[in-house]
């Protein structure tokens, strides 16, 4: 049960992007890149553990998706 409300938490976080055509490529990956990394992280740790990773997944996919998303603005 818990995937799924995993898996239902990214379907509609990325459908919702197609909601916000007028968003650069860096705010799309950001966006893109917190909601993975989130998902992802939420896999790893336990108990308070499992808050921080997915924290940090959030933190560092939002971060790696912007800067994949500033090389797409500027191509």
């Amino acid at each position: 049960m818990k995937h799924i409300v995993q898996l239902s938490l990214i379907v509609v976080g990325l459908a919702s992007l197609t909601a916000c055509s007028n968003m650069s490529n860096a705010d799309v990956g950001m966006v893109t890149g917190t909601v993975a990394g989130g998902a992802i992280g939420s896999l790893f740790g336990g108990g308070s553990g499992k808050i921080a990773t997915t924290i940090g997944g959030a933190v560092v996919g939002g971060y790696v998706g912007r800067q994949v998303g500033k090389q797409w603005d500027n191509n």
